[in-house]
């Protein structure tokens, strides 16, 4: 794969998580049955949520890439028949009448025992080797200073949330 050669890992940055991965969503009625055959909006061929999406239904053959973002309108006016919806969404999308058909996350869970692996930072392996050990240790500050000081990115957040819900 074109991606090993030309990138590394990083051993800062990279999520993990419980209880919090994608959803599958529609507008009306569809049991995990129907899913096969149905139009369902993704974001991103090679994202995390796809990638769930592809173990739980393996035969899944209807994919529509778009923007995250989009994916819950499309929804709302069926241009899809589901969605697979990650960030905000996930905790908004009740609000606006529509139902779960299964949360990828607790798939994941429940069959490996494993958190969901929700990304990671690769860095260009073409880069100075100095060059890349300092990022490696910058992102690693930042992250460590993000955990020990929540409130200082509660405005960041905020301002640029699609969704959120304070409660």
């Amino acid at each position: 794969m074109i991606f090993v050669n030309k990138y590394a890992l990083l051993d800062a940055g990279s999520a993990l998580g419980n209880n919090c991965g994608p959803l599958l969503i529609s507008k009306r009625h569809l049991e995990k049955s129907d899913v096969d055959e149905a139009r369902i909006a993704i974001p991103g061929k090679y994202t995390t949520a796809n990638f769930l999406l592809s173990l739980a239904f393996p035969s899944a053959k209807h994919k529509v890439e778009m923007l995250f973002s989009d994916i819950e309108d499309a929804v709302l006016n069926e241009s899809v028949d589901a969605g697979l919806i990650i960030h905000e969404n996930r905790f908004t999308y009740q609000s606006k009448g529509l139902r779960k058909i299964m949360d990828l996350g607790e798939y994941w869970e429940s069959t490996t025992g494993l958190p969901i692996p929700l990304g990671g930072i690769a860095i260009r392996k073409d880069l100075p080797r100095d060059v890349q050990v300092e990022f490696n240790r910058i992102l690693r500050e930042s992250v460590l200073f993000a955990r020990a000081n929540p409130e200082a990115t509660t405005h960041y957040i905020k301002k640029y949330a699609q969704e959120m819900d304070e409660t």
